[in-house]
């Protein structure tokens, strides 16, 4: 058969999609070992596994983008699973706290017949303005719910039902590790890990409400107080191990959505040998 025949004759194949909407822990999803790699190696073949991770987003940024990854009304762009992965950034200070080295005794110089006294209050030492605060990619916890909110209304909208969804909340941080990697750009610890849990338990409250699934990737890495340094390849960032915990708790949730899918086209011991195009020219599914 000629090629152009083929043309007439096949229909086009239509190859389910997986999307994968986060920040730079999705962007490196990726990466060799990385954790959307070993989501795209599963679903090889029923699957397109979609990285659309953003390094440094928070989810103000994310909400506005989305329309343009997701329209209604075009078969291609209505995923069959869509992972949400924000709060990484989000979670950023506002205003970085003191450390106690970079306080300042308060002296009361006004104490009549006595010499000037220190007491117990302590006042911040001016910092320049380029390590004492982070407000770009902070969001307020309550616009980080509304951020979360916002998008999976707008999902539900073009038909990408609640599901298809799960909501990944950010790991935990390791502060010593990030506060070395802070200071390697200049800058002083910018999060705290008691804030991050603050999002993940926001995370996984929308979650809740919506009848979303939810992974809670911070409490997981701490279950038992165990040491989650390993998961973190610079405290914040996932190592290599953190990409299989990640992948290994996330496959599950995923499985769910996918095992209806066909193995897309026939396997080559099945593809009749005189014609092959009766095996290859019908709707794809095998």
């Amino acid at each position: 058969m000629a090629l152009c025949e083929a043309v007439a004759c096949g229909s086009a194949l239509v190859w389910p999609r997986v999307l994968l909407f986060g920040d730079s822990i999705t962007q490196f999803s990726f990466q060799q070992g990385g954790w959307g790699a070993s989501l795209a190696d599963k679903l090889v073949r029923k699957c397109d596994v979609l990285n659309r991770g953003f390094s440094g987003y928070n989810t103000r940024w994310a909400k506005i983008i989305l329309p343009r990854l997701i329209r209604k009304g075009n078969s291609l762009d209505n995923p069959v699973a869509v992972t949400i992965f924000f709060g990484a950034n989000d979670c950023a200070l506002k205003a970085v706290p003191p450390r106690r080295h970079e306080l300042r005794p308060f002296v009361n110089m006004h104490r009549p017949r006595h010499r000037p006294q220190q007491t117990c209050m302590w006042l911040k030492r001016p910092r320049s303005s380029r390590t004492d605060e982070n407000p770009k990619q902070h969001i307020p916890l309550e616009e980080y719910v509304a951020n979360l909110r916002s998008m999976v209304g707008y999902l539900r909208s073009v038909g990408v039902p609640e599901g298809r969804l799960v909501l990944i909340t950010p790991p935990p941080l390791c502060e010593a590790a990030w506060e070395q990697e802070c200071l390697r750009q200049g800058c002083k610890l910018n999060r705290l890990n008691l804030v991050v849990g603050e999002y993940a338990r926001a995370c996984l409250q929308v979650a809740q409400d919506c009848g979303i699934d939810a992974l809670d990737l911070w409490t997981l890495m701490q279950k038992d107080s165990q040491d989650f340094s390993s998961y973190l390849s610079d405290g914040l960032h996932l190592s290599p191990k953190g990409n299989e915990f990640l992948f290994s708790h996330l496959w599950p949730l995923i499985e769910k959505k996918v095992s209806s899918l066909p193995l897309l086209l026939p396997y080559w011991r099945d593809i009749a040998e005189a014609k092959p195009e009766l095996s290859l020219l019908g709707d794809g599914d095998h």
